[in-house]
């Protein structure tokens, strides 16, 4: 397709939005709602104190970056088993978040409404994440 200044940019069909080089990964909804997971941790662990710049912060900006991680190498044409191993890390580092998440409120470092739109965002990847992992596409 060729696009000259004044054509406005079109598709025909869903082909057209694909991008033949684009990473496996990157079609699981597994892997961009982790990624979005990833960006409100960060933001949210931004007002913590200082103090847990090398505790907390950091432990749980390293959990919420493992997901992605792992569900990216995982898909990068491992076998259906090293898959499945792949996942079930990013599922152990979910959980971690959600204990983390729930340490930060408990402290007092999140209130009760960021804590549960957090918490809910973590609930769905771990349901997108299990899914993906008994999925028989991926076995």
């Amino acid at each position: 397709m060729v696009l000259t200044r004044l054509q406005p940019l079109t598709f025909n069909s869903a082909a057209d939005l694909k991008d033949p080089m684009e990473k496996p990964h990157k079609r699981l909804l597994a892997w961009r709602k982790s990624m979005d997971l990833v960006r409100v941790v960060y933001e949210l662990t931004k007002t913590f104190p200082l103090e847990e710049v090398y505790a907390l912060t950091s432990q749980i900006r390293r959990a919420s970056v493992s997901v992605p991680s792992n569900i990216s190498e995982g898909a990068a044409g491992r076998s259906a088993i090293q898959f499945r191993n792949y996942l079930s890390i990013a599922i152990g580092s979910l959980n971690e978040i959600s204990t983390q998440l729930e340490i930060a409120f408990r402290v007092g470092y999140l209130d009760r409404n960021k804590f549960d739109d957090v918490e809910h965002q973590v609930d769905e990847c771990l349901a997108l994440t299990y899914g993906l992992r008994k999925s028989p596409s991926h076995k």
